[in-house]
């Protein structure tokens, strides 16, 4: 076993497309994850479940996970709904939402009057020309547009096939408006250093696991950690890096 993986302490681990392919029927876990889970949390690892989830609060998106199987806990996962919560609290910033209607219970001690800025998170049925139009003129109508995104992804898998993310729109936006979006969610370094000072465990301990090999794998190397890529969700065999072979879940706990 290698020196570094002696070293590690704690897991960051991605959710839709590693533990479970999302869906209109609420998904299906991928197989062997419920245990690959179970196994984590029984070797005395620590472990944080770090997602960009943003078309469910996070209690509702713990319980659809609980009914599938998996030991996972509201206090155990860091998603970006809340972190940009503080962010509008700290800066005095009313958002315009552009997010999925699951999501708007995170933000109801949110001040949404007059807006000054545009939240825009994965909105699925929600991003109608109408819908994106009225945040577009939201943000051009500003001197200084603000733009805060709860993740910049391309596409993810459901149980139908790839859907387009939020990265898709939030482009359309900066371009529109000639303004650069702040992410919240991954692959933003502040998004992984909240996950791991929640844990308690520094970068060089701690392991990404992710099916994004730029958002997880990427944003976890660019935060000092190392990472690794899964089989399952939006891996496709094009999308390697010389440093990482994909690698199996459960794979981690093996190498202990």
């Amino acid at each position: 076993m290698a020196a570094w993986a002696r070293a590690v302490r704690g897991l960051l681990l991605d959710v839709s497309g590693v533990l479970y392919d999302s869906g209109g029927d609420g998904g299906v876990p991928i197989a062997g994850s419920v245990e690959a889970v179970r196994r984590i949390k029984a070797s005395g690892l620590k472990l944080r479940f770090c997602t960009n989830e943003t078309q469910a609060t996070r209690e509702k998106f713990v319980k659809k996970l609980q009914g599938m199987g998996f030991d996972i806990s509201v206090d155990e996962v860091t998603a970006p709904a809340p972190a940009a919560c503080r962010i509008l609290k700290e800066r005095s910033l009313r958002p315009h939402l552009l997010v999925h209607n699951d999501l708007v219970p995170e933000f109801a001690e949110i001040d949404k009057a007059n807006p000054n800025c545009v939240v825009i998170g994965d909105a699925a049925e929600n991003f109608t020309y109408a819908n994106l139009n009225e945040a577009f003129r939201v943000l051009i109508g500003m001197e200084k547009p603000v733009l805060i995104s709860l993740g910049r992804g391309r596409y993810y898998k459901e149980t139908d096939g790839l859907k387009l993310d939020v990265g898709a729109y939030m482009k359309a936006l900066e371009y529109a408006c000639d303004v650069q979006a702040e992410v919240v969610g991954k692959p933003a370094k502040m998004f992984f250093e909240s996950a791991l000072a929640e844990m308690g465990v520094p970068p060089q301990q701690a392991i990404m696991i992710g099916d994004d090999i730029v958002n997880d794998v990427g944003g976890a190397q660019r935060c000092g950690m190392r990472a690794l890529q899964v089989r399952t969700g939006k891996y496709r065999c094009i999308h390697t890096i010389a440093d990482f072979q994909p690698t199996l879940v459960s794979s981690a706990v093996r190498s202990r």
